[in-house]
């Protein structure tokens, strides 16, 4: 069986029977391209115009559909034309079968028409002039190049414009699509950011309010029972300070008012009397935080604050040991408790503290580990981070 047809466009249909319709018109009132009694005219009288006619009408069906075929035919048809008296409305379809083979065809073919038609139209006035030696002859290059070059030539032109048009849609719609990938990252990161801050600056004085309520409760001692009030009470005042500032740089618009400053090594003084404050036996050794970058700064206090609060909720009686020294272009950090079993009441954990003491690490390129390991006969929890002091370099 032979291949069926793609189904021609609806504006193809009405431009072939416009076309037709058109061609109809000009054979009915008798008007022709060449007169009769001119050589190139083989078949002279009327009826043989609509043969070609009809032909390129059904070329024009093809124009989207099979532009190559519709082409190819069309041609044939054209060729067929110039044979008899001629219909203008045949040339005027051709062309435009030739401008819709340049546009909707193959990438191939719309890059070798134009030039095929642009040779023909130099032969068409080179050789009849060679040959002639008239000024006349220069009409039939004049011809090809009108029917042929003209609309092959806009055609590529159109269709230049149109793949460069669908080229800068698609680069506007790759970089939106980044751009909201950037500012989905970008919201991940800040959420992560903001859930570790309010992570290390609540959790401490939960710890403790939570460690101490349970020990109020459990013991029936009027006096420790106001001192672990005493000591609820402080962590809370403390616990809802920390809050405020964590809700002022949160509503921060660019005013006047600056933001608090950032948690720095010398802190940790206070953080450590704190801790022993919640019933901590702390020892702390603390490098001097001269020339340390400032992120490093409060990812170290950070980390320590992290710590002792794990140490608060699960570490068993004894001493927690605080080390942050300086090794080279390298902020380590270091703090051990005991581990194993515990009298005091414990306070639920969630690990999150951890994944935040892993994650402020990374983003330095530093290194972090936490994990139980011997020493002395006795179980210790000991965490170790290593920050580097200058960005970007790995630790």
């Amino acid at each position: 069986m032979a291949p069926r047809l793609p189904r021609p466009r609806r504006f193809d249909v009405y431009a072939a029977s416009a076309g037709l319709l058109g061609g109809l018109l000009l054979w009915g009132i008798g008007l022709g391209v060449r007169p009769a009694d001119e050589p190139v005219v083989l078949f002279d009288g009327r009826w043989p115009l609509l043969v070609p006619l009809a032909v390129m009408a059904g070329c024009e069906l093809l124009r989207r559909a099979a532009p190559r075929t519709g082409l190819l035919i069309g041609t044939a048809a054209l060729i067929g034309d110039t044979l008899t008296q001629g219909s203008l409305v045949t040339v005027i379809m051709y062309t435009d079968v030739m401008y819709a083979a340049v546009l909707y065809g193959p990438p191939a073919s719309a890059r070798r028409i134009p030039w095929v038609t642009g040779l023909l139209t130099v032969a068409g006035t080179i050789v009849p002039f060679a040959l002639w030696r008239v000024p006349e002859a220069l009409l039939i290059g004049v011809a090809v190049g009108i029917v042929s070059f003209a609309p092959a030539s806009t055609g590529l032109i159109v269709r230049n414009h149109r793949q460069a048009a669908d080229a800068a849609l698609l680069r506007a719609e790759q970089t939106a699509l980044l751009a909201e990938m950037d500012r989905a990252q970008a919201v991940t990161a800040e959420r992560s950011r903001m859930a570790r801050e309010l992570h290390d600056m609540v959790a401490n004085h939960l710890s403790a309010i939570a460690i101490h309520s349970t020990a109020a409760l459990s013991l029936d001692d009027p006096a420790t029972t106001r001192q672990a009030l005493g000591v609820i009470r402080e962590n809370s005042v403390e616990g809802l300070a920390e809050m405020r500032r964590l809700i002022g740089l949160l509503r921060d618009t660019g005013g006047d008012t600056g933001p608090a400053a950032a948690p720095t090594l010398d802190g940790l003084g206070a953080l450590a009397d704190g801790a022993r404050a919640n019933g901590l036996d702390v020892t702390l050794e603390a490098a001097p935080g001269e020339g340390i970058p400032a992120p490093v700064e409060l990812a170290a206090y950070r980390i320590v604050q992290e710590s002792l609060t794990n140490a608060l909720k699960h570490a068993a009686k004894g001493p927690v040991e605080v080390a942050v020294t300086r090794d080279g272009g390298l902020l380590r950090v270091r703090v051990t408790s005991p581990y194993g079993d515990r009298d005091a009441p414990r306070a639920p954990g969630s690990g999150a503290g951890l994944v935040g003491m892993r994650e402020r690490a990374a983003l330095l390129h530093g290194t972090f580990e936490a994990g139980p390991e011997p020493a002395a006969g006795t179980k210790v929890w000991t965490v170790r981070a290593a920050l580097p002091l200058t960005e970007g370099d790995p630790a």
